[in-house]
C-alpha cells in the first residue's frame, strides 16, 4: 500500500477503505468481551507521543454508526491475549503509525481511566492505561500501512498538534481535557493519576 503524503500541516490522511462501510459487528476484535452486564468491555492501552516542541500526535476517527461524528484520540487499543500493557502500547504505536518503540521508551502509565462510550450502536467500557513517549518529528515518517481494514473505514487522519491548538479544538477529544493532561506530564513526577469512569 501506498503511503498517502503528508499533508501541509503535518496530518495524514487515512487512505481509501476501497469497500463498503463496514457493518457494526465487524467492529469489534476478540479482545472485546461481555462483561456480567453484557455490556462489552476490553483492556487497553494508550500513548501520549510527543515530539521534541512537546506537539502530540493524534489520531481522527468517526463512528460507523453515525458518520458524521468525529473526534481526535490518542494513538492505541486494545490489549490482546498474552500481552501486558505496555508491549500492547507499543504494537498499536507502530500499527498505527508506523512509529517502532521499545517498550522501555515508554513512560509510565501516567494515567488509567475507564470509559463508556457508544460505537456502532453499541454501548461499551474501555479501561485504559495511558503511557508518554517522545520521538522526534523530523526524524519520524508516519505511515498508515499497518491498519486493518476496520481502521481504514473508521479512522480518518494522523496529525500533530501543539498543545495550544489542541485546547482549542473544537470537536471532541479524548481523554476530554487531553491538553492540560499533557501538560501534567510532561515532566512526569513519576505517580499514576487515576481519572476514574467517564461517560464520553
Amino acid at each position: 500500500m501506498t503511503t498517502p503524503d503528508a499533508q501541509p500541516d503535518g496530518a495524514v490522511a487515512a487512505p481509501p477503505s476501497g469497500g463498503a462501510a463496514t457493518a457494526p459487528s465487524a467492529v469489534f476484535g476478540p479482545e472485546w468481551v461481555p462483561g456480567p452486564d453484557g455490556m462489552l468491555r476490553r483492556s487497553a492501552a494508550r500513548v501520549i507521543l510527543l515530539d521534541e516542541a512537546d506537539r502530540v500526535l493524534l489520531v481522527r476517527g468517526h463512528d460507523v454508526d453515525a458518520p458524521g461524528r468525529s473526534w481526535w484520540f490518542t494513538i492505541g487499543g486494545g490489549i490482546d491475549a498474552g500481552e501486558d500493557a505496555r508491549t500492547a502500547a507499543v504494537r498499536e504505536l507502530h500499527e498505527e503509525t508506523g512509529v517502532r518503540l521499545a517498550t522501555t521508551d515508554l513512560v509510565g502509565p501516567v494515567c488509567t481511566r475507564s470509559a463508556l462510550f457508544d460505537f456502532a450502536a453499541r454501548t461499551c467500557r474501555q479501561d485504559e492505561e495511558l503511557f508518554v513517549a517522545r520521538v522526534r518529528a523530523a526524524d519520524t515518517e508516519l505511515s498508515t500501512a499497518g491498519w486493518t481494514d476496520v481502521e481504514r473505514d473508521v479512522i480518518d487522519e494522523l496529525r500533530w498538534f501543539t498543545l495550544d491548538e489542541l485546547a482549542a479544538v473544537t470537536i471532541e477529544v479524548f481523554p476530554a481535557g487531553l491538553a492540560d493532561l499533557v501538560r501534567d506530564v510532561l515532566v512526569w513526577d513519576g505517580s499514576t493519576r487515576h481519572l476514574g469512569l467517564v461517560s464520553e
